[in-house]
């Protein structure tokens, strides 16, 4: 799944701005690889805030390992036509639109900005198991821009997954380093632990052969904007 951090602005009235916490901006933005916000070792995930864009803005790196053999998982990933993503909580619809070779475009309205849709093209590497994305309508969705790739490979009959993205938006330096409930690192673990229990839960649907993805240029209507 590709990661939409909310927008800060939209989780003003959740909990996110009793914050004192602008201080925290000042921890923002070094250079190369931080050292990590590690998860709890029961979900398994490493998070940890890489260098920005030349642009500005934020970048994440999110590894975790999945308890699902690689072809099994790699299916998974690239069902683009499904019916399991709206089971996170962060996903109100989401669409397969249509898919040319190895480009696919989907579309997901997200809960926390309601009636904004979120157009994104995925470009499958099927021989390095990689998946490259980017947001196509940031302006719409109130982005500068958005793109990373996920990276999956086989640990011992298990699936490293490495998601990399590059993000720009109001309040991403402050919604980057809040470390409770609602920001990047909340938001990160649980979008890991979502996934691995949600792959071990359809593990059969893409064990068997009979699965097949769509692979032509089938398209659907988009979503009602």
């Amino acid at each position: 799944m590709k990661c939409m951090m909310p927008k800060f602005s939209s989780l003003l009235p959740v909990t996110i701005l009793a914050l004192p916490l602008l201080f925290l901006s000042s921890m923002s933005n070094g250079a190369g690889e931080k050292s990590g916000d590690r998860a709890s070792a029961e979900d398994g995930a490493a998070i940890y805030r890489l260098a920005p864009d030349s642009r500005g803005g934020q970048a994440y790196k999110l590894v975790y390992l999945v308890r699902a053999p690689l072809d099994v998982f790699w299916k998974f990933k690239t069902d683009f036509d499904n019916d399991f993503l709206v089971t996170n909580k962060y996903i109100r619809e989401h669409r397969f639109i249509s898919r040319s070779g190895d480009s696919v475009i989907t579309e997901d309205e997200y809960t926390h900005v309601p009636r904004i849709v979120f157009r994104w093209k995925t470009t499958v590497h099927s021989a390095i198991h990689r998946l490259d994305f980017v947001l196509m309508n940031p302006e719409e969705c109130d982005q500068k821009y958005h793109y990373g790739y996920i990276r999956i490979e086989s640990v011992q009959g298990s699936t490293r997954v490495t998601q990399v993205a590059y993000f720009d938006f109001r309040g991403a330096s402050i919604w980057a380093v809040y470390p409770w409930g609602g920001g990047m690192k909340d938001f990160l673990s649980y979008t890991a632990r979502w996934e691995q229990e949600t792959v071990l839960r359809l593990t059969d649907r893409y064990s068997g052969r009979e699965f097949k993805g769509k692979t032509d240029d089938e398209q659907t209507p988009p979503l009602n904007r």
